[in-house]
């Protein structure tokens, strides 16, 4: 590294206070980090060695304008290990893992802030707070006492060490993950081999090919287990070969294999909870959410799977059946045909095709004219992209967002396409969070994992990545929107279980006549997507539901089953054990596979879902509920735009969500809604 000052260590002067990516580089993270965690701790120790009695000022505040610095580098440097991580950054991440693991526990656990923290808390009821910073003394003296601070020195040296083991763990199955994701991309040599997909299709698959340097065409696998290419290769051959690379992922025996990995940090998990004085991870986790225990989330997966298997099982039979008509040698519906054969029964009983439907959905279009569009309609915010603000990538894209008097709000930076160092999935994060305390404006990011096309060549998304746009846009909205003093609430930072509702509450604008009439605009001719497929979309609307239910159930039952071993429980099998798992709760028919399997579940392995990812069906209850106050309520209107955005949006994590949805609704969520949108009401 040069003399030149660390980038890192000095607050940026580009608007917004994003990061200036343009001089930093891989190797000024660790000193920067190293220099975070020292400034750290010493503004911790200020506030240990105080020697009045303990208030909110010089405790509580006190804490929330500590570590600004370790969060500056913080959102930095994890924006670009997620989305960009090349192998110098890799190398970064393994090294950072363990030290920010220790410093985290260093902090949380310090004995002396924990009594501080506990004297404010015992003297609530007569401090003249207002309800953010009551809220504040509450969460921290909870989230304090959950992580084990009340606990005696031997146990928190053992907790410090199972931290880190597990920090560090996460982060190796991340990286065998990305690593055998890439490895495992489907080369095709022939273009008749992917017959069925569309020209900007074929033209991502050659640009991989040649980005890589192989003949042909490659096709790279999202997270998930499935693929959007499925449900169009004419190919069965070529189905099969997607499908099985996607399923062995991190499982075949290399040196990117996760099954020990996995079962190693489940015995962990289930150490700490125990030395926390949990039965489980799961009960662990959940005792801090709004889900409240374990028990409750297996009595919801377990009222939803039955009616989601059998209508899957329904649903398999239709498929057979087109099958059996098609086909010149009819053969038992397997997993790599399930996509393809549902496209043919959508036509047969909606005359709708899905993947005809791209040229309507051009990126940039969707993007302007959809995503944005409803944004300013619903909440007055406008959107300008500058040119002027490099991100963390040349593919990221900047844009500034205004309020509709004109005044600042934040920035949103866009990723939208796939790459090779890009981990799977779609997800949205903070750069910088918003905080009046500190004088910060919000800067979100949303990373997406669209195959490119070559240059000049239109990109045509699927509906499903559509839907996926509108999703992550609706936490970026979450992130922008929150507006509270302290950082602990900024954004995103609300209970897991929580979390997902913003985001779910915006798909509902897909196919709003006014959105959809907006952006559903031929690529070629701008001729709008016709009334008539757009009505057979609304009634297809629970199709293939039993399907996609079914998947995600098992998935979520699957994280739970791994995070509900006790700390005696040996697991020495991570595919037997999933099997056993899937087959107590009757979602192990083969033809609908979990959506995510063990050895590539980064959500729960190496994401924040640990014992959480039911947390999506959870938030849907809201989200559904509130679907149906929008439609009873006029739909897209400021006024109902400004009632969602300050009362929930807006309110951040600086209030219980559940009480924050009850001043918006009026009630409590239902969940006859949802049981109706996922087709599973008798």
């Amino acid at each position: 590294m040069t003399d030149a000052p660390n980038p890192l260590l000095q607050p940026s002067t580009l608007p917004y206070g994003l990061p200036d990516y343009t001089r930093i580089r891989p190797e000024h993270y660790l000193p920067a980090f190293r220099a975070a965690f020292d400034e750290h701790r010493r503004e911790v120790s200020r506030i240990t060695m105080v020697r009045s009695m303990p208030t909110f000022e010089n405790t509580i505040e006190a804490l929330e304008r500590s570590g600004e610095l370790l969060e500056r580098v913080s959102h930095a440097f994890y924006t670009v290990s997620s989305a960009d991580a090349t192998p110098e950054i890799q190398a970064v991440d393994e090294q950072l893992a363990p030290l920010m693991a220790a410093h985290h526990d260093a902090v949380t656990l310090d004995g002396a802030l924990y009594w501080r923290v506990q004297q404010v808390h015992s003297q609530l009821d007569d401090l003249d707070l207002d309800a953010e910073q009551r809220y504040l003394v509450e969460r921290h003296y909870r989230e304090m006492t959950h992580a084990g601070a009340a606990l005696d020195d031997e146990a928190k040296a053992r907790l410090t060490l199972l931290n880190q083991q597990l920090s560090t763990l996460s982060n190796t199955f991340e990286r065998n993950l990305l690593n055998d994701t890439n490895d495992l991309a489907v080369v095709f040599e022939t273009e008749d081999e992917l017959a069925g997909l569309g020209a900007g299709e074929l033209s991502a698959a050659a640009r991989s090919a040649a980005e890589r340097g192989v003949d042909g065409y490659v096709v790279s696998l999202p997270l998930f287990t499935g693929h959007p290419y499925l449900s169009q290769l004419k190919n069965r051959e070529s189905r099969r070969r997607i499908m099985e690379a996607s399923r062995s992922r991190a499982s075949r025996g290399n040196a990117n294999d996760n099954r020990s990995v996995l079962i190693e940090i489940a015995r962990l998990r289930a150490e700490r909870a125990a030395l926390l004085g949990y039965p489980s991870h799961a009960a662990y986790v959940t005792a801090d959410e709004t889900a409240g225990t374990p028990e409750a989330v297996e009595r919801m997966l377990r009222e939803l799977a039955a009616p989601s298997a059998r209508n899957a099982s329904t649903e398999r039979a239709a498929l057979q059946e087109i099958v059996d008509e098609l086909e010149p040698e009819p053969f038992p519906v397997e997993a790599h045909d399930w996509a393809f054969y549902t496209e043919k029964v959508r036509a047969a009983r909606y005359d709708i095709d899905t993947a005809a439907l791209r040229p309507w959905f051009e990126a940039e279009r969707v993007l302007h004219d959809g995503v944005f569009f409803a944004a300013t309609q619903l909440y007055g915010v406008t959107f300008a992209e500058r040119a002027d603000l490099v991100a963390y990538h040349p593919g990221a894209r900047v844009f500034e967002v205004r309020n509709d008097d004109g005044s600042e709000l934040g920035l949103y930076v866009l990723d939208l396409y796939t790459r090779d160092s890009k981990r799977g999935g779609a997800w949205m994060n903070p750069i910088v969070s918003q905080s009046r305390l500190r004088g910060t404006r919000p800067v979100v990011v949303n990373n997406l994992n669209v195959p490119q096309p070559a240059d000049g060549e239109p990109t045509l998304l699927t509906l499903d990545e559509v839907t996926t746009l509108f999703h992550e846009f609706g936490h970026a909205l979450h992130g922008l929107f929150a507006v509270v003093t302290y950082p602990h609430f900024a954004g995103t930072n609300v209970f897991r279980d929580f979390v997902e509702f913003p985001s779910q509450v915006n798909e509902m604008w897909i196919l709003w006549p006014e959105v959809l009439d907006n952006y559903a605009r031929h690529h070629v001719t701008g001729e709008p997507l016709d009334a008539a497929v757009i009505e057979r979309l609304r009634s297809a609307e629970t199709f293939d539901q039993g399907h996609a239910t079914s998947e995600y159930l098992a998935a979520a039952w699957l994280d739970q089953a791994w995070h509900r071993i006790g700390p005696d429980e040996s697991v020495t099998d991570a595919a037997a054990f999933e099997a056993s798992a899937l087959s107590e709760i009757g979602l192990d028919d083969p033809a609908v596979p979990t959506r995510y399997s063990s050895a590539y579940f980064a959500h729960v392995f190496s994401g924040g879902y640990s014992a959480g990812y039911y947390s999506y069906i959870w938030s849907e209850v809201l989200d559904a509920d509130t679907v149906d106050w929008f439609r009873e309520n006029g739909g897209l209107t400021r006024e109902n735009g400004d009632r969602f955005r300050q009362r929930l949006l807006g309110v951040g994590g600086s209030k219980d969500p559940l009480e924050a949805y009850r001043d918006f609704r009026g009630r409590d969520a239902e969940i006859a809604p949802l049981l109706k949108r996922r087709g599973l009401t008798p």
